[in-house]
C-alpha cells in the first residue's frame, strides 16, 4: 500500500483511512464478478499506485498525464484483451477511478506546488464582493416566492457546496449534475414549460453566487486533471461541468455591462457604498409570508444604517483633518510671532537701597527734624 502522509488531524486521518478501507473492500467484491480479468485489473491498479508513489516529485500536470494514460490503457485492455462487454466497461472504469483516486486524493487535490489555493481565495473574494447581484440583473427565470421553487434553489446550492466533500472526481461530477437538475426543475416550475440552455446558464451563475462553494477552482482543476476522460467528453456530466466552468469564468470577468448597469452604480455596489433598491413590502403579493416582508424591511434598514455610517465616518475624517490643519496653523502663527519679536533676556537690575541703610549717598540728605520744646 502507498505510504500514508501525515495528516493535519488524527480524526481526519482516521476518517480517510476508514473510507479507503471501505472502498478497497467494495472494489475487491466488484472485481470478483469479473473472475480472471478482475485479478489482472487489480494488479494493474496496484502497479499504477506504486508508480505514482515514486513520482511525487513530478508536476501535477505530469501526474495528471500519467493518470489519463492509465485510464486509456485499462479501457483498451478491458475491450480488447479481457473481452469485457461494452456495457460493463464504463462501470468498471468508474470503480477503477474510485479505487485509485480515493488513495491519491490527498496528494493531488490542491497540491502546494500549484496556485490552486490562490485562485480559490480570489474567486471566493470575488463572489463575496458580488453579493448584491439580484436574479433580475442576471435575467434569471426563477421565482423564489414559489415555495417549491425556493426548495429547488436550496437543494441546488446544497449540492454544489457538497461537491467539496467528495474525494472521487465522478462523485464531484454527480453533485454538479444533481445541482443542475434542480435548476432545470426550478425553471420549469416557474415558467410552466421546459427550460432552455439560455435559461440554465444564468441560473447556474446565480446559484454559484448565492452558494459561494468552497475551493471551487481546486475542485474544477481536480476533476479536469484526474477524471476519466470519457465521462467529461460525453454525457450529461460533461455538459453540466462545462457550464459550471463557463459560469465561473463569467463571474471572474463580470462587469457593469454584463448586468446592464452604469459604471458608477457598479463601482458603488462593489465598494459597498450602496446597494440595489430592494423590493418594497407594499409591492409583495398577499401570498408572501410576513417573514419575507420583514426580511426585506430589515435589509432596507441595514442599507440605510450603512449609508449613515459611511457619512459619519467621512465627517469624522473631515473633522480630524480640520483639527490637524488648525493645529498646524496655530503652530505656524506662533513661530512667525516668535521670529518677528524674539525674546531678549536683559541683565538683572541693581536693587534700590533702603532709606535707613548705610549708604554714602544718604549723607547729602538734610538732617532729620528734631523735636523742639516751647516754654509756656
Amino acid at each position: 500500500e502507498i505510504q500514508e502522509a501525515k495528516a493535519p488531524s488524527p480524526s481526519i486521518n482516521r476518517q480517510a483511512s476508514i473510507e479507503t478501507d471501505r472502498v478497497s473492500k467494495e472494489f475487491i467484491e466488484f472485481l470478483k464478478t469479473y473472475h480472471k480479468p478482475g485479478q489482472d485489473i487489480y494488479k494493474q491498479c496496484k502497479l499504477f499506485l506504486d508508480t505514482m508513489n515514486h513520482k511525487r516529485d513530478l508536476s501535477i500536470e505530469e501526474q495528471s498525464e500519467c493518470a489519463q494514460d492509465f485510464y486509456q490503457n485499462v479501457a483498451e485492455k478491458l475491450q480488447t484483451r479481457w473481452k469485457v462487454p461494452p456495457e460493463k466497461v464504463e462501470k468498471a472504469m468508474d470503480q477503477i477511478e474510485k479505487y485509485i483516486m480515493t488513495r491519491q486524493y490527498k496528494y493531488v487535490f490542491c497540491p502546494e506546488t500549484t496556485d490552486d489555493e490562490k485562485k480559490d481565495l480570489a474567486v471566493q473574494k470575488r463572489i463575496r464582493a458580488l453579493h448584491w447581484v439580484t436574479p433580475q440583473m442576471l435575467c434569471v427565470p426563477v421565482n423564489e416566492e414559489i415555495p417549491e421553487v425556493s426548495d429547488m434553489v436550496v437543494k441546488a446550492i446544497t449540492d454544489i457546496i457538497e461537491m467539496d466533500s467528495k474525494r472521487v472526481p465522478r462523485d464531484k461530477l454527480a453533485c454538479i449534475t444533481k445541482c443542475s437538475k434542480h435548476i432545470f426543475n426550478a425553471i420549469k416550475i416557474t415558467k410552466n414549460e421546459p427550460a432552455s440552455a439560455d435559461d440554465f446558464l444564468p441560473t447556474l451563475i446565480y446559484i454559484v453566487l448565492k452558494g459561494n462553494p468552497p475551493r471551487l477552482q481546486s475542485n474544477i482543476q481536480y476533476i479536469t486533471r484526474f477524471c476519466n476522460p470519457s465521462r467529461l467528453m460525453t454525457g450529461e456530466d460533461g455538459y453540466y461541468f462545462t457550464n459550471l466552468c463557463c459560469a465561473v469564468a463569467f463571474i471572474e470577468k463580470l462587469d457593469a455591462q454584463s448586468l446592464n448597469l452604469s459604471q458608477e452604480d457598479f463601482d458603488r455596489f462593489m465598494t459597498g457604498q450602496t446597494s440595489p433598491k430592494k423590493q418594497e413590502s407594499d409591492s409583495f403579493s398577499p401570498d408572501v409570508c410576513l417573514g419575507v416582508k420583514q426580511m426585506y424591511k430589515n435589509l432596507d434598514l441595514l442599507s440605510q444604517l450603512n449609508e449613515r455610517q459611511e457619512r459619519i465616518v467621512n465627517e469624522a475624517k473631515k473633522l480630524e483633518k480640520d483639527l490637524i490643519d488648525w493645529t498646524d496653523g496655530i503652530t505656524k502663527e506662533v513661530q512667525d510671532i516668535v521670529e518677528k519679536y524674539p525674546l531678549e533676556i536683559k541683565p538683572k537690575n541693581q536693587a534700590l537701597a533702603a532709606i535707613d541703610s548705610e549708604n554714602v549717598e544718604n549723607d547729602k540728605l538734610p538732617p532729620p527734624l528734631q523735636p523742639q520744646v516751647y516754654a509756656g
